[in-house]
């Protein structure tokens, strides 16, 4: 059952690459395009923490537990948020402007996934805990829905001027949070519900945040149209994936 646990997460957080490698594959999109894509991905990370992150912290703690975790999350991610600037890529280069502001809205999302793919390790474990064929499910679902986060996370990276090879690099080890995120699942499981309500909730703060002050924002600045249309895709694909898991 752990064998299969942690292949399953393991595919599941690869997806991640494949998206980025479809960014890579098509070149710098387009404004129409980067548009559609923040903003799908900002349906996405909306959808899940409304339907899936909250809910789930609510089922394995309670409303305090999932206050403080939700709180934490957001008050991490505006502390990334100062911090980022000071990475030497964005501190010993030139990268003012538009490529700044790219690459430090794709270190955001990048850590703001990771955060997220781990307690989906979690919820993949915890699923098996509950039934075998349910951690099938939300494995699939999981992998589903981390190609666009993949796509998001390449996106501004590369239009920021980062090399490919760092790209695939960063994705990759993003990619490796499910896992980890999937043996920790199987550790707390025995343990207490209470860590996994923590983490899914610092976790939906996190995306919270990345949705309402980068990627909603970015993606109107590049064509308001266009990424409504990205936000609209992004909620029906959650709401779809969700419907067929339930």
């Amino acid at each position: 059952m752990t064998y299969e646990i942690i292949w399953q997460s393991t595919i599941a957080g690869l997806a991640t690459v494949l998206g980025t490698i479809i960014i890579l594959i098509t070149g710098r999109p387009e404004e129409k395009l980067l548009a559609l894509l923040l903003g799908f991905a900002g349906g996405v990370m909306a959808t899940v923490v409304v339907i899936d992150l909250l809910p789930s912290a609510l089922v394995y703690g309670n409303v305090p537990v999932a206050a403080l975790g939700f709180i934490c999350g957001l008050f991490l991610m505006l502390l990334l948020e100062l911090i980022i600037p000071l990475f030497p890529s964005l501190k010993n280069t030139q990268k003012t402007g538009q490529e700044g502001r790219f690459l430090k809205m794709g270190y955001l999302i990048a850590m703001g996934i990771a955060l997220h793919d781990l307690p989906e390790g979690i919820a993949i474990a915890a699923g098996y805990a509950a039934q075998e064929k349910l951690g099938l499910i939300i494995a699939l679902a999981i992998g589903l829905h981390n190609i666009p986060e993949g796509m998001a996370t390449a996106a501004p990276l590369t239009m920021g001027g980062m090399s490919r090879s760092k790209v695939i690099l960063i994705c990759l080890l993003i990619s490796l949070f499910t896992p980890v995120g999937a043996l920790l699942g199987i550790l707390l499981v025995s343990i207490s519900a209470s860590f996994i309500s923590l983490l899914l909730a610092l976790a939906g703060g996190a995306m919270a945040f990345i949705v309402k002050n980068e990627l909603l924002p970015e993606a109107r600045r590049q064509h308001p149209y266009f990424a409504y249309c990205g936000l609209g895709l992004g909620v029906l694909l959650i709401l779809a994936l969700s419907w067929i898991h339930h």
